[in-house]
């Protein structure tokens, strides 16, 4: 019993992740929960963009349905199936930093690989190394004062560097008083590999996952971006665990079963984790429902959508915002500064109304669980009628790039009609004189300086036409009746020209075939 109640108190993070707030002895039992109601649920949701969603119910919690309530204000009021399910996601969203806070001094210990099949053919260890320092400098108060370039033939190994490569570098970040953290710019590292490094180093010691992972906790603004995070952190959260009960297996505390349930300690923290991972995947369901319904509710009204990707900090949001006018827009010179998916109305030369969605930015060698996690956000861009690529042609691994967001929609299952038809924006180009794009569908733009902007809106407009099935048609409506205003409302009038001794107007319109089919059954002849 002692070894158990020992074994309890070592895994006293288990509560942290899970935490339960303990009901007062005198409290009657709880009523049980309300029926499950998906369409109410769905009616419940404001209007809004795709990105806009700051919970459940929009972010605050109005009167009841019914409108019931007490006469004196004495009753306090029953709490709904929505009201449960965003305390339900708040509980989820609990948990313990990543990184520590303040101010942190980092060296930044980049392993560049001399050879074997590892070895990365289309970057240079620099341009690697300024992409991990950019990650540093993306956090609050995080600052690279040391940067170490330290080859390697053996990065499968558990330290990663040969013996004497590892000594060499021990010295000599022992030596560096000032230093509070290392970021090792690796993918992963093992909770073992993690826990003998800072042992040997005597300082804290991160990955890429955990850095990425933490800036995409830093910058998720809406529930469902938060929620996709820490699905994203599961399995940092098992790796964890695993090396934690590792540890107390030396005490034989795994075979033992807790207070007769017959489930061992082993068995109730991986049954707990499961249930942690059911009860996030229930949430973002609840949330792509509302997405559904939002992208419904375009396609109904035939609004076309351009979604704009790019690789981070490619200058996406500035380009939408040049494109919209939208000046609420507030671009951020940082790595993943957007992770949710929202939607910006914008006008093309013919007055064609366009939605721009702005996505995630993607990054090389990006985690694997992170790209997973934010799959179901970025299934949004398969609901779209053209992509348009934004490019930053002043990088000078500009190609790799290219390659690195191509690579992620293929991965995305993206229609193939889709894919071939994607137009570029290779933005920047005041930053590189003389540039002038080579191929076909690509045009040069500053989204910063205003360049290009009036050629990309009219490929735009021809490659939504051509993606939407519209038509520029010329028709001709009696002035007295209800066509013209008709018109108005269903397409995008680009002219009109008045015949008032015939009392009819010759009206050029942008319109959709079915808008046109709507056109001819209401108004025939």
């Amino acid at each position: 019993m002692w070894t158990l109640r020992a074994a309890v108190r070592r895994g006293a993070w288990l509560s942290r992740l899970f935490p339960r707030r303990p009901a007062p002895r005198s409290a009657p039992p709880p009523p049980p929960p309300p029926p499950h109601w998906p369409e109410r649920a769905l009616a419940a949701f404001g209007t809004g963009n795709a990105g806009g969603l700051q919970g459940r119910g929009g972010g605050g919690r109005g009167p009841r349905a019914h409108g019931g309530t007490s006469g004196a204000g004495e009753e306090e009021e029953e709490e709904g199936p929505e009201d449960a399910e965003e305390e339900e996601e708040e509980e989820l969203l609990r948990r313990e930093p990543l990184l520590p806070s303040g101010t942190q001094r980092v060296c930044l210990v980049h392993p560049e690989i001399k050879g074997g099949p590892r070895r990365p053919t289309l970057t240079r260890a620099e341009w690697q190394v300024a992409e991990a320092q950019a990650l540093v400098h993306t956090l609050d108060h995080w600052s690279v004062v040391e940067t170490m370039v330290v080859p390697t033939k053996t990065p499968e190994r558990k330290l990663i560097f040969g013996k004497g490569t590892l000594e060499q570098l021990t010295e000599k970040i022992r030596s560096l008083s000032d230093v509070t953290a290392v970021f090792l710019n690796v993918e992963r590292l093992s909770v073992p590999t993690k826990k003998e490094l800072e042992a040997a180093w005597r300082v804290q010691v991160f990955d890429r996952f955990t850095v990425v992972l933490h800036i995409f906790r830093c910058h998720a603004r809406t529930q469902e971006a938060r929620l996709q995070v820490a699905l994203a952190e599961l399995p940092l959260l098992r790796s964890n665990m695993r090396h934690d009960l590792a540890r107390l297996d030396g005490h034989g505390v795994n075979s033992r079963y807790i207070m007769g349930s017959g489930e061992s300690f082993l068995q109730v923290q991986q049954r707990l984790m499961k249930e942690k991972e059911t009860k996030i995947r229930r949430a973002l369901e609840r949330l792509r429902q509302k997405r559904q319904l939002l992208g419904r509710q375009r396609r109904r009204r035939e609004f076309p959508v351009v979604s704009v990707v790019g690789y981070t900090n490619c200058g996406k949001t500035t380009l939408i915002k040049a494109l919209t006018g939208d000046s609420a827009m507030e671009p951020r010179d940082q790595l993943f500064a957007t992770l949710d998916v929202t939607a910006h109305a914008g006008s093309l030369p013919s007055r064609m109304t366009v939605l721009y969605m702005d996505t995630i930015g993607f990054l090389s060698e990006l985690p694997h669980s992170l790209i997973e996690s934010f799959s179901a956000t970025l299934q949004d861009v398969a609901q779209s009628d053209v992509i348009l690529h934004v490019r930053d042609v002043s990088h000078p691994e500009a190609e790799l790039q290219k390659r690195s967001v191509l690579a992620a929609l293929r991965g995305l299952g993206l229609p193939a009609a889709l894919l071939d038809s994607v137009l570029e924006a290779h933005n920047k180009v005041d930053l590189v004189p003389g540039y002038r794009p080579a191929g076909p569908r690509a045009l040069a733009v500053s989204a910063l300086r205003g360049l290009g902007l009036e050629e990309l809106k009219a490929e735009l407009e021809a490659a939504v036409l051509s993606a939407t099935g519209r038509r520029v048609l010329t028709l001709r409506v009696r002035l007295a009746g209800p066509q013209l205003s008709w018109l108005h409302a269903e397409a995008t009038v680009q002219d009109v020209q008045v015949v008032p001794e015939a009392g009819v107007a010759d009206v050029t319109v942008i319109i959709s075939n079915a808008a046109y089919g709507r056109f001819r059954k209401l108004f025939p002849g």
